[in-house]
């Protein structure tokens, strides 16, 4: 498994998910979600290509999505699974280290998030 590394607007994305998760679902809702999105990081890390992953060349060269519920049954925990994921990876492979742009809904429109000049820093 390649590492991978989460850019500042993927963790706040993330930070945003989990308060609003535990907020209107409560706190074991979001540590299935936790555990899904920990578990779809590592799967896009293990194969940046896998099936499944959607190449998106409107968002710059080599950038892939990567939907959670693509992930979810490997993502079950003790107390479930979350069974309706609503967000996606925006990631790109960066020579040794898969870069995670974004983590979005999946009603976004992804153009207004993310264009080919942002930056994966």
């Amino acid at each position: 498994m390649r590492p991978y590394r989460l850019t500042a607007s993927a963790q706040a994305d993330l930070i945003d998910i989990f308060a609003w998760t535990h907020e209107n679902f409560g706190e074991q809702a979001r540590l299935r979600y936790e555990a899904l999105v920990v578990t779809a990081l590592r799967d896009i890390a293990a194969a940046p290509e896998r099936v499944g992953s959607i190449e998106r060349p409107e968002l710059g060269e080599g950038v892939r999505s990567w939907h959670l519920h693509l992930s979810r049954d490997r993502g079950r925990t003790a107390s479930g699974i979350v069974r309706r994921p609503r967000h996606f990876l925006i990631y790109r492979q960066e020579s040794d280290v898969v870069a995670i742009g974004r983590a979005l809904y999946d009603g976004m429109e992804l153009s207004r998030h993310l264009t080919p000049d942002t930056s994966w820093d």
